[in-house]
């Protein structure tokens, strides 16, 4: 009768962790990492008594103390009196700006180039060639200082549009002034309402969201396509329109008072700006504000808005003379007066509209320069056309060798089985190309990215020219500057990775 046992175990001799290839790899990588950390150590080390021989030590307190200089561009407030740590986040901003802006423009482009240079429309498809080869093949500095050189020298300045017969002139309603300068466009400006209209907008993105969710599936279910680009339309835009309007239309019968400092009764809104021309303004909510403006305007009088968002900052304004002219609702006018001490107001005999939710503010001509709305700097258009320009040229061809990627047998197949070009382009050859698309894809989205640091060209003010720039010239904190810098380009990098490889997932093919 046999009889079975426990196999012999293995002894482990020390000699394994370099002759057993079951040990050797594990061996390697733990030298690797040791001599990585112990590299890591010695730097560290050199730096902090390099440091200690300078007198310096590693601090981000700097960050809290006052910069002491100017930003041209930026989205968020900001003035020479904030901290460093604030101009550093003005210029994260603008790099951000210009990287979600370049990133957009240039796979429209990329798109629009790679479809067409495949175009049997023999001048069609030159011309994209020699788009493609022009950019890709001229360093972006020069394309930069190129754009921004077109953008001052052939544009007319402020002073040209001023007189009776001006040499220049606005553009879609006196809205648009594109100068040496940069371009001015309308400011959105919100209202009473306003939350309401973003809040509908919201839910007609998940309304377009659950709409194509349900038609993908009824069509993989039973074949029938559903009209999914009108009725996304249609979502996107029908329920803002609808509360927009009734909303407007509940409250545009709404007319309120004008405060006056200083005014007599009877007194009208031109012989008050008579006597007191391109007065100050601030108004509840914002919009009477703009429509207060364009009064003014039409009497060829220009105002300084002073924006403010509570009833109680546009009494302080009042009283610290900020703003001498004020739109407030009857209700409050009743008391308003006598709650300003120290300041004499009266009501004007002309009112102003209340306003709807959204309403744009234009830029206006006063002075050297146009104010109100907003101005898009040279520095920026330059930088940001230059990018999307110089990065479209690759995308074309990520996307031309997609295209081609795919057997041409699928289109014919497609085509025998009688469907048009648009659906054999979305349902056959553009899912498959995708995946070959966007991984080299990201790569070109973070090269706009990080290709956004030579801003510095022009003078856009982006987290380079701000944190690591004047901050570290002023501080002489180069070390913490730049450290800071670096993790916010590979945070950026990332997020960006991340994402493009979240959409990659969730746009390829399912293997069955």
């Amino acid at each position: 009768m046999a009889t079975l046992s426990d196999p012999p175990r293995e002894s482990f001799h020390i000699s394994q962790l370099l002759y057993d290839t079951r040990y050797r790899s594990i061996t390697i990588q733990v030298i690797a990492f040791i001599l990585i950390v112990a590299a890591f150590v010695f730097l560290a080390r050199n730096v902090v008594i390099n440091l200690s021989a300078l007198g310096k030590d590693f601090d981000f307190g700097f960050l809290g103390s006052r910069a002491g200089y100017d930003i041209n561009q930026r989205l968020i407030e900001y003035s020479n009196e904030s901290t460093h740590g604030r101009a550093a986040l003005v210029g994260i901003l603008n790099t951000l700006l210009v990287a979600f802006l370049g990133c957009i423009v240039a796979t429209i482009l990329g798109v629009i180039a790679g479809v067409l240079r495949l175009s049997k429309n023999w001048i069609v498809s030159r011309l994209m060639s020699v788009y493609v080869e022009g950019f890709r093949n001229i360093p972006l500095l020069l394309w930069i200082i190129v754009i921004f050189a077109v953008m001052t020298e052939s544009t007319p300045s402020p002073r040209d549009f001023r007189g009776a017969d001006p040499e220049a002139s606005m553009l879609l309603g006196e809205s648009v002034a594109i100068t040496n300068r940069g371009i001015f466009i309308p400011a959105p400006v919100w209202g009473d309402g306003a939350f309401l209209l973003v809040s509908v907008f919201i839910v007609s993105l998940a309304g377009i969201w659950a709409f194509r969710r349900f038609a993908r599936k009824r069509q993989e279910a039973t074949g029938a396509i559903l009209p999914v680009f009108w009725v996304s339309l249609g979502l996107f835009f029908v329920p803002v329109l609808v509360v927009y309007f009734a909303y407007s239309a509940a409250i545009s019968r709404d007319q309120y008072p004008l405060l006056a400092v200083g005014a007599e009764q009877g007194m009208t809104l031109e012989s008050y700006v008579e006597a007191n021309g391109n007065p100050s303004i601030c108004a509840l909510p914002s919009t009477a504000g703009v429509n207060l403006s364009s009064a003014l305007r039409e009497i060829g009088q220009r105002a300084n808005i002073v924006r403010v968002s509570t009833e109680a900052e546009l009494l302080e304004a009042v009283q610290s003379g900020d703003c001498i002219l004020a739109a407030v609702s009857p209700t409050v006018a009743a008391s308003f007066p006598g709650t300003v001490e120290g300041v004499e107001m009266a009501a004007l005999t002309d009112t102003v509209d209340r306003g709807r939710p959204l309403q744009f503010e234009r830029p206006q001509l006063a002075g050297f320069n146009f104010e109100g709305g907003v101005q898009l700097r040279n520095s920026l258009i330059a930088l940001w056309f230059a990018l999307s320009l110089y990065t479209g040229a690759f995308i074309a061809e990520i996307v031309r060798a997609g295209i081609l990627s795919v057997s041409r047998g699928q289109t014919e197949a497609a085509f025998a089985l009688g469907l048009r070009p648009n659906r054999t382009m979305n349902l056959v050859i553009l899912p498959q190309a995708l995946r070959v698309i966007i991984p080299p894809l990201i790569s070109q989205y973070l090269n706009l990215t990080k290709n956004s640091s030579l801003a510095i060209a022009v003078g856009y003010m982006d987290v380079r020219a701000t944190l690591g720039g004047i901050t570290i010239n002023q501080t002489g904190r180069e070390l913490e500057g730049i450290l800071l810098m670096g993790l916010f380009y590979l945070a950026l990098s990332l997020l960006i990775s991340a994402v493009m490889n979240l959409y990659n997932n969730s746009v390829k093919l399912q293997e069955r």
